[in-house]
């Protein structure tokens, strides 16, 4: 979760308290604000100094991995890439917080709420696109390849973009419309028997581990992980302290496990560990798990204003189980390898804690449901039966619930009882996690709830309590809005083909081989032009009539017009072409058209062409 802090405006008022040289106090005040913008670049400018630093040590960390072949160096120089990672992402999270113009007011007191985990970008070097582009689009297109300089540019620049997109919905169109533009190039430029010959450089988000292919798959599925990336850090800065910001941070947690299952589904053999099958399918399951905790946060608003109402209280107890169990099957996964040997150990933590703090929490609404209803329904009292598990296997289903005060008093205090256990191991697995951030919010809150339930645990104990109750039963887990995985709106952003001028994909790419005949001159004849055309963008001779003047100027079935009388016509029509046909008089026309040749044989079969 990003913090942000906002002065609270003490002194900004006039009080009358002031002592009398208010005004000197006052002229300080505002030379502070006037100095703050200069503290701020300031800032910026340190955080940029250590950027730089950092992004040094790297480059020689990464020459070191390159070079060496001994085990212990590549694992020791794998360890300070992390390490050097994580600086980068904690400085550049720190350097977009200080560019950001958008203050979220972090609640006071109970309202401050538990850290997500985001998910920092992938980096990656800058690529090159205009030299092989341009040989391409020369030797195989027969384009000039200078021609399209502003085409190749603007791709450039747009890549350049996504290397620092701003943590919103316009850095998601970015990354969106340049995934767009990836689809059109791979179905352009890349096919098995000719590509340009780029090498895509990008670095693992959890290692630091560089990683290279020259497989345009790599970057679309490096600029998809992005997106669900983008969409954690969406999720962790919404504020939680209103019913807009629950539902919007749990809308972006279910886009990124979209996008995580989107690229375990369509892309495999992943170079790097953060986009392999084990890493992904943990993802997807913890970004449900922080989207089932927003669920709870939304309820959990409503519900704290009529604390005393017994539904609200057993929906927030099996809720809150609802979310432990998401955080213990998370939890799980991580600690299995081999997630467990490249994922960073905080995470663990922070899942094993949540587990028992949900969990604790569960308990504590249980309790609390026990200690303000007054079950004189037996649907009441079959309902909250329904809420809790029971204690051992051989147990039926829903234990009869006690209906005496003083019997619902000794079964709340023994779940006060578990929630306190679990909140104190809560705090002791806390100690166990080295945390990066200066301001622990996670300690905060769990020591909250403890208190919390040592205050009414006081409340219900009893100077004649000789026997302690027995164990209270577990709680049945159940939600009512069960997350959703949804896929990142990839198709919402409208782009074009920045190689549009070459023709449509369907001819114009390198799975395809064609010649250029022409330009040829037809006059028409008795029965016109003697060919049949058919289809759209672009027009194709469908037949060619024997002896006609298509085919006494060569003119053949199966060719493409591309050209009438010098103007290009790659993307008209069918009855455009038509009428620019019948438009012609006694002149007649001059065509060009492309002859598509057999595709060549695949590598290692067959002859040498």
């Amino acid at each position: 979760m990003i913090l942000e802090e906002r002065p609270d405006g003490q002194g900004t008022g006039e009080d009358s308290s002031l002592p009398q040289d208010g005004g000197s106090i006052r002229k300080g005040y505002d030379s502070f604000v006037q100095n703050q913008p200069g503290q701020l670049q300031s800032h910026r400018a340190r955080l940029h100094q250590q950027i730089s630093k950092e992004l040094r040590m790297r480059t020689g960390a990464e020459n070191l991995y390159r070079a060496t072949s001994n085990t212990w160096v590549r694992e020791t120089v794998a360890l300070e890439l992390s390490y050097v990672n994580s600086n980068l992402q904690l400085l550049k999270e720190e350097l977009a917080e200080l560019s950001t113009s958008v203050d979220v007011d972090q609640p006071e007191g109970e309202g401050i709420t538990i850290p997500m985990i985001p998910l920092g970008l992938k980096e990656t070097k800058e690529l090159d696109w205009a030299t092989p582009l341009k040989e391409l689009i020369s030797e195989h297109f027969g384009e000039d390849g200078t021609s399209f300089e502003t085409e190749i540019q603007e791709l450039e620049d747009l890549r350049q973009a996504t290397r620092t997109p701003s943590r919103d919905e316009a850095g998601l169109d970015l990354l969106a419309a340049y995934y767009s533009q990836l689809c059109f190039l791979d179905a352009r430029f890349f096919s098995p028997s000719r590509s340009p010959g780029l090498l895509f450089h990008w670095y693992d988000s959890l290692t630091g581990v560089p990683a290279q292919q020259r497989a345009l798959a790599f970057e679309k599925g490096s600029v998809l992980f992005n997106i669900g990336a983008l969409h954690t850090q969406i999720g962790a800065r919404q504020d939680c302290s209103c019913t807009e910001g629950t539902n919007h941070a749990a809308e972006a947690f279910q886009r990124a496990a979209g996008a995580f299952r989107l690229l375990r589904e369509n892309f495999s053999h992943a170079p790097s560990p953060d986009m392999s099958a084990a890493s992904l399918s943990m993802l997807e399951q913890l970004m449900i798990a922080q989207a089932q905790e927003c669920i709870f946060k939304g309820l959990l608003l409503p519900a704290s204003a009529t604390p005393d109402i017994c539904p609200d209280q057993l929906q927030l107890a099996q809720e809150a189980a609802q979310v432990a169990t998401e955080y213990g099957l998370v939890h799980r996964v991580m600690a299995q390898p081999p997630v467990r040997d490249y994922l960073p150990a905080s995470w663990t933590n922070l899942a094993h804690v949540k587990a028992e703090h949900f969990c604790a929490l569960a308990h504590y609404h249980a309790a609390m449901a026990l200690c303000e209803s007054h079950p004189a329904a037996k649907g009441e009292l079959a309902r909250q039966e329904h809420v809790f598990q029971p204690s051992t296997p051989h147990e039926p289903l829903g234990p009869t619930l006690p209906q005496h005060p003083e019997d619902r008093r000794k079964l709340a205090k023994a779940h006060l009882k578990r929630a306190i256990l679990g909140q104190e191991e809560a705090l002791r697995l806390h100690t166990l996690c080295r945390v990066l951030r200066k301001v622990d919010l996670l300690q905060v809150v769990v020591t909250q709830a403890l208190r919390r339930s040592l205050a009414k645990y006081s409340q219900l104990e009893r100077e004649d309590d000789f026997f302690e109750a027995t164990e209270a039963p577990d709680i049945q887990p159940k939600t009512h809005q069960t997350p959703e995985v949804r896929m990142p709106s990839l198709s919402q952003v409208k782009v074009t083909d920045f190689f549009h001028r070459l023709g449509p994909l369907s001819v114009f790419s390198t799975k395809n081989r064609w010649q250029l005949v022409g330009p040829v001159h037809m006059t028409r004849g008795e029965g016109g032009f003697g060919f049949t055309l058919r289809g759209d963008s672009p027009v194709l001779i469908a037949a060619v009539v024997p002896g006609g003047q298509a085919e006494s100027a060569g003119l053949k079935e199966g060719d493409y017009i591309v050209s009438v009388n010098g103007q290009p016509c790659k993307w008209w029509k069918h009855l455009e072409v038509v009428t620019q046909l019948r438009s012609m008089g006694e002149e007649g026309v001059s065509l060009q058209v492309v002859s598509l040749l057999p595709s060549p044989e695949p590598r290692g079969t067959g002859g040498h062409r």
